[in-house]
Order: C-alpha cells, then structure tokens, then sequence
C-alpha cells in the first residue's frame, strides 16, 4: 500500500512540472514583449485589458456553470476573493515595474520573491514540508538572480521600480497558495483561474478607462493580443492545471524559469548584454530548476522499477 501511494505521488507530482514550467516560460515573455512594442500606452491599462481579455477567453474555453458556483461557498469564496485581489496586484505592480527598470530586472525580482513566499504560505496553510530538493535548488535560483540584479554599466536601479516587481512576486506566491486552497476546498480551479483573471481585469478597469491614451494604436492592440491570449489565457490554464499536482513550494520555484526566460530575450531580441555576473546568475537559476523538477522524474521511474 505504501509503496503504491508512494508511486501515485510521484506520478502526480511530476505531471505537473511541465504545464508549470511551460506556463512560466510564456509569462517569460511578458516584459520583453512590453518592451519590444514600446507602445505609448499606460502599463496600467494595458495589464486592465489583457486580464480582461485573457479571462473572458479562457473562460470560454474552461468555465462551467457547476464550477462557478463552487467558488461561492462558505469553504471557498474567501480564497476566491484573495486570488482576485492578488492577481490585479500582480498585473498592476508587475507592467509597472517593467516599464521602470526594465524586463530582465523586473522578472529576476519579481520572481525572486515567489519562491519564498509560496513555499512558507504552503508551510503555514498546508503543513507541507519545506524539502532539502526544494532549499538547495530555491537557494540556487535566488543566488542566480542576485547575480542578475548586479547592476550593469554602473547604471542605477530604480528602487520604486524593484518595490514594486517585490510585491507583484509576493502576489503571485499568495495566487499559487490560494489556487491550492480553493482546490482543497471543494473548489474548481479550472473555474478559478479565469474567474480571478476576468474579475481583477474589472476592478483595475476604471483605472485603465481614465488612461487609455495610447490604447488604440496598432503596437498596443498586438501586444494585448499576445498577453491577453499566449500569457494569460494559454498560461493560466497550464498552470492552473499543473500547480494543483505539485506542491506550492515546488511550483514557487519552478516560476523561476520566467526570469531566466526574460533574460535571455532580452539578450537575443532586445540587445541587451551580459556581464559575467549575469551569466554566471543565469547558469546557476537554471541548475536550481533542474534541481526542483529533475529528481520527480527520476523518483517516479525509481520507484516504478522496484515494482
């Protein structure tokens, strides 16, 4: 029996490395994508639209009406609202943040943050065991993105920028708490992800009417196009599917692929260079990922062998 639960976990667990991974390497091309249209809009409006936009798609495509209703529950609807407020943070603090110091250092500390805060709400909410996996490669991929934050070229850092990508990570590791949450609860987290996505898209929409300058031109509608459909609707969905078969602090880590997707765009697309700091940063974010979702793979073909 134990050795059966034990193969189902591991199965389960590594199923869901890849949909988060993908997920992560899309929202990767958030900032560069903001950058590379360098489109006059408010980043505030353009992230109001794009939840508005992704949600609505992705909700056509997994929202059902059964679903819904079980994010409404006495068990449920607190996470509910907590998903939804932590993902308009998320897309408000996040664009901004880009826009100020630009995408590589912007991801590299938003996603920084995600994996601490993630694995200690998955400690605190769902007693689940901070792994000596987890810690070396959580300790490899921060160690990397410090080395990203090096300044280059004795250029200074906005630090209302980096404030700003700090909170949009600590959203981000609530959102992949709560999600976990309200699926533990009864609740349909296929149902939640466009529910959170759409809804905070409304709340930040006033904000966006009031500064759609810019909105209209072409740039601006491809670049929504891209967010609203690859990152968000395509996005959440892998990731909502695979978040729920691992645990948070293994999915708070696996994110950090997204910086280290930033970084290289911004390098192949974007011209920007890398000091040897940077490389050696980005060499040692991608051995802490491969740390976190290698031994899952390895585990579950271990295990399945002794059988």
């Amino acid at each position: 029996m134990t050795s059966t639960a034990g193969t189902t976990d591991r199965f389960v667990r590594g199923g869901g490395v890849a949909p988060v991974l993908t997920a992560a390497f899309l929202w990767g091309t958030v900032g560069p994508a903001q950058i590379l249209a360098a489109s006059s809009a408010s980043p505030v409006s353009i992230g109001g639209f794009r939840m508005l936009v992704g949600g609505l798609v992705l909700g056509l495509f997994t929202a059902r009406r059964a679903g819904m209703r079980t994010l409404v529950r006495r068990r449920t609807r607190g996470w509910t609202a907590v998903s939804i407020l932590v993902t308009a943070a998320f897309q408000v603090c996040f664009l901004e943040a880009v826009a100020r110091c630009g995408a590589a250092l912007a991801t590299a500390v938003a996603f920084g943050t995600v994996p601490v805060v993630s694995g200690v709400c998955g400690r605190v909410l769902a007693g689940e065991r901070l792994s000596r996996v987890w810690a070396c490669g959580t300790a490899c991929a921060i160690g990397g993105i410090a080395l990203l934050l090096v300044p280059a070229h004795g250029r200074p850092t906005d630090s209302a920028g980096v404030l700003l990508a700090m909170v949009a990570g600590a959203s981000f590791g609530v959102y992949i708490a709560a999600t976990k949450q309200l699926g533990e609860r009864g609740g349909d987290t296929t149902a939640a992800a466009p529910t959170s996505v759409f809804v905070a898209g409304l709340l930040v929409l006033p904000w966006a009417l009031a500064h759609s300058d810019g909105l209209g031109e072409p740039r601006a509608l491809v670049l929504i196009g891209w967010l609203a459909l690859a990152t968000t609707a395509l996005g959440y969905l892998l990731f909502t599917w695979g978040v729920t078969r691992i645990s948070g602090a293994t999915a708070g880590t696996l994110s950090l692929a997204e910086p280290l997707v930033a970084t290289l765009l911004g390098v192949l697309l974007l011209g920007e260079r890398l000091g040897a700091p940077a490389i050696a940063g980005a060499v040692l974010l991608l051995g802490g990922l491969v740390l976190v979702s290698v031994p899952a793979r390895w585990g579950r073909a271990g295990e399945a062998s002794r059988e």
